[in-house]
C-alpha cells in the first residue's frame, strides 16, 4: 500500500496547532503504514513544540516533530520534503500549519495520483487578503518573464508530489533556499512533468500571526529576482 507523508512547516502556531493535527491526521487511514504527519516546528518560542508532543502521548503515533534547522518557512519545506525521501514515501503532500486550508479538499487530489506526478492548488479567492492576492500574481508574472512558464498560483501551500518527483529536483536548490515551493512548481511545468492544477478554497488565518509579513514578503522577493536569474541560466 503506497505511504503518503503529510508534512507542514509550523512557526508559533500554538493557537492552531491541535485542530490542524486533530483535522489532518485522519487522512492516514487507509494508507501504507508507513504514512505520518511531520511537523518542522524548528525555532518555536511558543507552545507548538510542547502540543505535538502530548499529541503524540495522547496516541497520535503517526504525528512527528521535525525540530531541526532553519525557522524559516522555506527551508523548513526543503527539510519536510528530505525527510520524507529518506524515510521512503512514496507521495508528500505539503499544507501549512495555519488552519487556511482544508482537508476535506484532499480527496480529489489523491484520486488523481496515479495519472498524475504532481497535483498542485490554485486558490481562485485568497481569505488571506488582497495585498497577498497582489503578491502571488507579480510572482506568477515574474515566472512568466523569466521561465516562460504560466500558472495560476505558483506558491500554493497544496501540493501532492511523487517522492521520486520531487527527488528528482531537490539536489538543485541551495539547503536554506526561501521559496522553494514557487521553483518546484515552475521546474514541474517547464520540464512538462504530468502536472493538473485544481482550485481550492483558502480560508483566513484561523489563529495567531503570520510569520511573514508583506514588507518581508517584498524584501523576498527582490532577492528572488537574482535567484530567478541564477535558476534559469541552469535550465535547459
Amino acid at each position: 500500500m503506497e505511504s503518503l507523508y503529510i508534512v507542514m512547516p509550523a512557526y508559533n502556531e500554538e493557537d492552531n496547532i491541535e485542530s490542524v493535527i486533530r483535522q489532518w491526521y485522519p487522512l492516514l487511514e487507509g494508507k501504507g503504514e508507513n504514512s505520518r504527519l511531520v511537523i518542522a516546528d524548528s525555532g518555536c518560542s511558543d507552545n507548538t513544540h510542547n502540543i505535538i508532543l502530548r499529541m503524540q502521548k495522547e496516541g497520535f503515533s503517526k504525528l512527528k516533530a521535525f525540530s531541526k534547522g532553519d525557522k524559516q518557512h522555506g527551508p523548513k519545506v526543503l527539510n519536510l520534503y528530505r525527510y520524507a525521501i529518506r524515510h521512503g514515501a512514496d507521495y508528500i503532500f505539503q499544507t501549512d500549519s495555519d488552519g487556511q486550508t482544508n482537508p476535506a479538499e484532499f480527496d480529489k487530489f489523491w484520486e488523481l495520483r496515479k495519472e498524475n506526478d504532481a497535483v498542485i492548488a490554485y486558490r481562485p479567492v485568497r481569505g488571506d487578503g488582497e495585498d497577498r492576492k497582489f503578491v502571488e500574481n507579480v510572482v506568477c508574472l515574474l515566472v512568466r518573464l523569466f521561465f516562460g512558464v504560466h500558472v495560476k498560483d505558483a506558491n500554493a501551500p497544496f501540493r501532492l508530489m511523487k517522492s521520486e518527483l520531487v527527488d528528482k529536483y531537490i539536489g538543485r536548490f541551495p539547503k536554506n533556499y526561501n521559496i522553494p515551493n514557487i521553483i518546484f512548481t515552475t521546474f514541474f511545468v517547464y520540464y512538462n512533468e504530468k502536472v493538473t492544477f485544481l482550485p481550492i478554497t483558502f480560508k483566513p488565518r484561523q489563529g495567531g500571526k503570520n510569520s511573514i509579513d508583506v514588507k518581508a514578503i517584498v524584501k523576498i522577493g527582490l532577492k528572488a529576482l537574482g535567484d530567478f536569474m541564477r535558476f534559469r541560466k541552469g535550465m535547459r
